[in-house]
């Protein structure tokens, strides 16, 4: 099979696409041909880097969440599971540890794409409790970002407890992320406040339902959220990005009892915090878990994307073998809304 293998670290052009052995499903395992992989800025291009939080291992071959159709099957899976289209979820659970048996996370688990083979791949073996299936009817492209970004969304919009009528500033709105914020925030009837660092992602926001935009490049955040609400500031930020600085504008937009609720640290993960206003304001700082808010979080928001609820951003799709450049648009941020490579 092709594959995108990385021997060293370092820029794109580490990336080699070549020919290595097809993967044979073990006892308990499927074989997925992947269909759709996506790249991400927080797990593909820092593991290409070495900068990886969860670690190193060479070689490698990246792709943390992809789709695609199982193919065959080892001892002890159901046959009837060939044909299934699957969505991989982004830790190699072991699946026999006592945490594993107990639904908890996995003590020996290993994320796939940066410490076990991932999707840049035509195929991927993985084990049977680890391939989830998914609805025919959704392209392999929109469900590798619904199943990673929408259900990170789902949980943030439970976390943050935002309620009808409240209002939500949403940071870095025509992300893969983000996007899903602002469409779950408005499905819960708040006023959303969508931010972005350019016209043209802030009009991808408003077309998913955003009521107000900010540019935060070129306008004063914390002023133009005064104006927007009357001075009152949002019941809630939603705060993905880790820009220290970003984040102040957006901490003083709070209103009083505000919850801020952040996931994401691309832009730095060191921000400054205003003890003070922490204090005065009764403000909070959340974080999600995955999965949060319901027993089967990809399924709901798998559901709400064949109802029409919900829609991923999709900027560009591209070959596997053109991986590199994939890289390379989603470190420029030249493209709005996620890379997607289809093997």
């Amino acid at each position: 099979m092709k594959a995108i293998v990385v021997n060293e670290f370092g820029p794109p052009d580490v990336m080699k696409y070549k020919e290595i052995e097809t993967p044979e499903p073990g006892e308990g395992e499927v074989l997925v041909r992947v269909g759709a992989v996506s790249v991400n800025r927080g797990f593909d291009v820092n593991a290409r880097a070495g900068n990886s939080v969860h670690g190193h291992t060479l070689p490698l071959i990246m792709g943390v969440d992809p789709s695609g159709e199982i193919v065959a099957v080892g001892s002890g899976v159901n046959q009837n599971r060939i044909n299934e289209h699957v969505n991989i979820r982004g830790m190699a659970r072991c699946g026999s540890c006592d945490n594993c048996k107990q639904g908890g996370r996995c003590s020996m688990s290993r994320p796939i794409g940066i410490k076990a083979p991932g999707g840049y791949a035509e195929y991927i073996v993985v084990p049977d409790f680890q391939a989830r299936k998914i609805p025919s009817s959704i392209p392999f492209a929109d469900a590798t970002v619904i199943c990673r970004h929408a259900s990170a969304a789902f949980s943030e919009i439970y976390t943050s407890q935002i309620k009808e009528g409240e209002w939500a500033l949403v940071m870095g709105a025509a992300g893969a992320l983000a996007s899903f914020v602002v469409q779950f925030a408005k499905l819960k009837g708040a006023h959303v406040i969508a931010a972005a660092g350019g016209e043209d992602r802030l009009e991808v926001a408003k077309d998913l339902g955003a009521d107000y935009t900010i540019n935060y490049r070129t306008q004063d955040l914390e002023e133009e959220v005064r104006a927007i609400t009357k001075k009152r500031g949002v019941d809630v930020v939603f705060e993905n990005i880790g820009d220290p600085d970003l984040w102040p504008g957006a901490w003083d937009s709070l209103t009083r009892n505000g919850r801020l609720v952040t996931v994401g640290f691309h832009g730095g993960g060191i921000v400054p915090l205003d003890l003070k206003k922490l204090h005065m304001r009764q403000l909070r700082v959340l974080s999600s878990a995955m999965d949060a808010g319901s027993e089967d979080v990809q399924g709901d928001c798998l559901k709400l994307a064949i109802e029409g609820k919900i829609r991923p951003v999709i900027g560009k799709k591209l070959p596997l073998k053109d991986a590199a450049e994939g890289h390379r648009l989603v470190e420029n941020k030249a493209v709005i809304g996620k890379v997607i490579l289809e093997p």
